[in-house]
């Protein structure tokens, strides 16, 4: 499998091009090549000096936990090379500046991506796109693999008043797409496909997830550690929205979740006795050491993906959360404090993309039908992934 990063060395003609320009560079701890080399390392080896760095959440180093705002600064390794943080305080702060883009031919995009809406590298290179059509620089997409395949599919689409940071643009949940696709996407949509390069994957069949990479995984975000924790992640993430731990603050993000009142094996028991197939929900407990109840003792579960092929990891959490729910609704909320810039809308009808599963919940509706809410898909969302797919071009 090569990534474009990898393939970068063998296009001399966007390499020649790249040597020649000033170039950005938009990039994170992960966007490595097969050798587990930086993509500014390996961009420096080839004459190509970025003249600014863009940093996504996280920030440039991939420090930074979920939604802390990462400021500017400079590279310690090369202090002439300026970083522009592109997550901030504020929803102005997700694009880069026109003062960032100045003197600038081309900027460069290469992130690891895992496959889930919510998961914001994908949406910090669409802005990124935006910014670039205003100011007429071109983009260079080096694209990387979906870790969970191109194949399965999960998760309605969100409806117009709840688009944001978490899906900036509708898709399902699970999209089954690479970030090069999604810009490329966005880039016939918004009438600027000429100004984008997209240098594609090679080598890799559809249904390959990263436990096939000949590669190890490395971790895109401080939460994202293994390829477990991204199979997991499309439904995992929807714990953000309520107050049930979300495995932060423990070696096993996503996989674990409960909370102090939560009796792990009865929701355990519960979870199994759904319809649901792939996985074992094990009952748990667990201590997080920071992030939601911190210090404190946790009933819960882990999920064990017993079968990635078939197991579905948005029905799955969307049913566990409707279970716990209904397991100690005194004790249960839905996260009401403000999240990825949005003050008005909970952060569960973001992520889920409308009101009506969380209002399911709050009216005791079994879990499995709040799953099919959820995690449904239908012709409008088929319809959204051909188009997209459809409008894909790399070289």
């Amino acid at each position: 499998m090569k990534t474009g990063l990898d393939r970068l060395p063998e296009l001399h003609s966007l390499k020649r091009e790249l040597s020649k320009s000033r170039v950005g560079l938009v990039a994170h701890a992960a966007s490595v090549d097969r050798r587990l080399v930086h993509v500014l390392d390996v961009l420096s080896a080839l004459g190509i000096a970025p003249k600014v760095l863009f940093g996504p959440e996280h920030g440039w180093a991939g420090a930074a936990q979920d939604m802390i705002g990462v400021g500017n600064s400079s590279d310690g390794s090369c202090c002439c090379v300026r970083i522009v943080s592109l997550y901030g305080e504020r929803f102005e702060d997700l694009s880069p500046k026109p003062v960032d883009l100045e003197g600038l031919d081309v900027i460069v995009i290469d992130m690891q991506d895992v496959g889930s809406r919510y998961y914001t590298f994908v949406w910090t290179a669409v802005l990124v796109l935006r910014a670039c059509r205003a100011a007429g620089v071109r983009v260079v997409v080096l694209d990387r693999p979906n870790p969970l395949g191109t194949v399965a599919v999960e998760g309605k689409l969100q409806q117009p008043e709840f688009l944001s940071f978490v899906g900036l643009e509708a898709l399902p949940i699970r999209h089954g797409l690479t970030l090069g696709e999604i810009v490329a996407w966005r880039a016939a949509i918004e009438n600027c496909a000429e100004l984008v390069t997209v240098v594609g994957v090679e080598g890799i069949a559809a249904d390959a997830h990263a436990s096939t990479w000949d590669r190890p995984f490395v971790m895109p975000s401080p939460n994202m550690p293994t390829y477990e924790t991204a199979l997991v992640y499309p439904g995992g993430c929807l714990l953000e929205g309520t107050n049930l731990s979300d495995g932060r603050g423990t070696t096993r993000p996503f996989e674990l979740t409960g909370a102090p009142w939560i009796a792990g094996k009865s929701l355990a028991s519960s979870l199994m006795d759904a319809d649901l197939p792939g996985f074992v929900a094990r009952p748990v407990s667990f201590e997080p050491t920071f992030h939601k109840h911190a210090k404190c003792s946790c009933g819960g579960v882990q999920i064990h993906v017993t079968d990635p092929a078939t197991f579905q990891p948005v029905a799955t959490y969307a049913a566990l959360i409707a279970l716990a729910h209904h397991q100690s609704p005194k004790d249960f909320r839905f996260r009401t404090e403000r999240y990825e810039f949005v003050d008005t809308i909970p952060a569960f009808d973001l992520l889920t993309g409308s009101s009506a599963a969380r209002e399911a919940i709050l009216a005791f509706a079994p879990a499995m039908e709040v799953a099919k809410l959820v995690a449904r898909i239908g012709d409008e969302e088929r319809d959204v992934i051909r188009s997209v797919r459809s409008a894909s071009q790399s070289i």
